[in-house]
Formats: structure tokens, C-alpha cells, sequence
């Protein structure tokens, strides 16, 4: 499975950004995709996942109301919608992908995720 994350860039606090990922190859079976940042010297956190085969969606409380996620199952592709961006979120985002089916997996722990794209870098002025 290969990814390809897009659309990161500079912004003022407040402003929006929309990031891609497209998921290509060997991509079924897929049980998820998600979103996870990291800030220079902080661990990668989680931002945000899909279910891929119930479209149930989960959030961080830090970017719950703000970010959403969503979806195009024919291009296999998910998208983060960023409102009202803070200089918090600033971060390299990247989009990961599960091909491994867990009984009671949470879909937040990058553990989970097997394939990972190359990162978009989110940079948020105050």
C-alpha cells in the first residue's frame, strides 16, 4: 500500500487547511485510515481515524468540533477538514492505514496501522 498525503501549508490562527491522502495498491483489505501529527520534539499523536467498513469516525479531544474527517470510497482516499486552526496543530500530518482486522482495536493507537504515508507539514501562525 502505498500513500500520498497533500495539502498542508502556512496559515494564520483561525484560518483552514484540507489535507488528502490517497491510498493506492494493495488496498483491500482496509479497516481503516487515520491521521496522526507530530510536533517537533513531541511523540506522534493520534488526530483522527475512519472506520473503513462502517464509517464510524473518532476524534482527539483536542481537535474535536474543529477537524473532520471523511471519505471517497472510489478513490480510496480520506480527507481532513481543519477549521479554526490554532498554532497548537502545528505538526507534520500524517495518514496511515490499517490492513490488519482487530477484535477490539480502538482505530486512535498507531500501533494498528501498517503502512504510512510521507507526512504534510501543517504550519500555524498566531
Amino acid at each position: 500500500v502505498q500513500l500520498q498525503a497533500s495539502g498542508g501549508g502556512f496559515v494564520q490562527a483561525g484560518g483552514s487547511l484540507r489535507l488528502s491522502c490517497a491510498a493506492s495498491g494493495r488496498t483491500y483489505p482496509m479497516y481503516a485510515m487515520g491521521w496522526f501529527r507530530q510536533a517537533p520534539g513531541k511523540e506522534r499523536e493520534f488526530v483522527s481515524s475512519l472506520s473503513w467498513n462502517f464509517g464510524n469516525t473518532y476524534y482527539a479531544e483536542s481537535v474535536k468540533g474543529r477537524f473532520t474527517i471523511s471519505r471517497d470510497n472510489a478513490k480510496t482516499t480520506v480527507y481532513l477538514q481543519m477549521n479554526n486552526l490554532k498554532p497548537e496543530d502545528t505538526a507534520v500530518y500524517y495518514c496511515a492505514v490499517q490492513v490488519r482486522k482487530y477484535l477490539s482495536g480502538s482505530f486512535t493507537d498507531r500501533t494498528e496501522y501498517d503502512y504510512w504515508g510521507q507526512g504534510t507539514l501543517v504550519t500555524v501562525s498566531s
